[in-house]
């Protein structure tokens, strides 16, 4: 199995089911206290190396960002030879500094680190094995994705109007995310792309 489709589908597909927890529609404010939310939509995107269906939403640029990351994170463990690495995806809030000089405060307020590792098969019957092998972790992962954030646990509340983009992503056309960021992690090097209490991790490792 092609370490480019493997960590890809892997990455990509957790990740969008993670979004879809994460996101609301695009604010319409008619003034100050007032809005409405709009609609946001869905696909499900079949795997044609194992048996496994996800659903994302539908926003292209988000799928345009996460595509864009897992192939830096791939060409990263390519360049440095690595066989595992992680790679995380925080949520957060900002807030305003107490003295107008300072930057703004940005709090974490959930993390989700997935941790890979490549592996070398040496025929086809391996291969097989392997396939239902990733199918079955995925079902598992994105059973427990579904069951963690379903919890009552800390989620920012809707800010005022003023300070939407502290607690939201306002920069897509199409959804409106929570505050994210991503980084990879291969070896000893850290690299972040998308622009510390940990809430949410999980644990196991994805061998690949």
């Amino acid at each position: 199995m092609r370490l480019s489709k493997t960590v890809d589908f892997v990455y990509i597909g957790i990740f969008h089911s993670l979004f879809l927890e994460r996101t609301l529609g695009k604010f319409h404010y008619k003034q100050e206290g007032s809005y409405s939310v709009g609609s946001i939509g869905m696909v499900d995107v079949d795997c044609d190396f194992v048996t496994f269906t996800y659903i994302r939403l539908a926003s292209d640029e988000l799928d345009r960002r996460l595509k864009k990351t897992a192939a830096e994170f791939r060409e990263e463990l390519h360049r440095e030879g690595s066989c595992s690495g992680q790679i995380s995806l925080e949520f957060y809030h900002k807030k305003r500094p107490q003295w107008s000089f300072f930057s703004y405060d940005c709090t974490e307020w959930e993390i989700w680190t997935i941790k890979i590792t490549t592996i070398v098969l040496a025929n086809e019957h391996e291969r097989q094995l392997h396939r239902e092998k990733v199918s079955e972790l995925l079902t598992e992962k994105m059973f427990y994705i579904t069951q963690a954030v379903s919890r009552h646990e800390y989620v920012p509340k809707v800010p005022s109007q003023s300070e939407l983009d502290f607690v939201f992503d306002t920069s897509f056309p199409d959804i409106q995310p929570y505050l994210f960021r991503i980084s990879f992690l291969t070896n000893m090097t850290t690299s972040t792309s998308v622009g510390t209490t940990m809430k949410k991790f999980i644990r196991d490792t994805l061998a690949l």
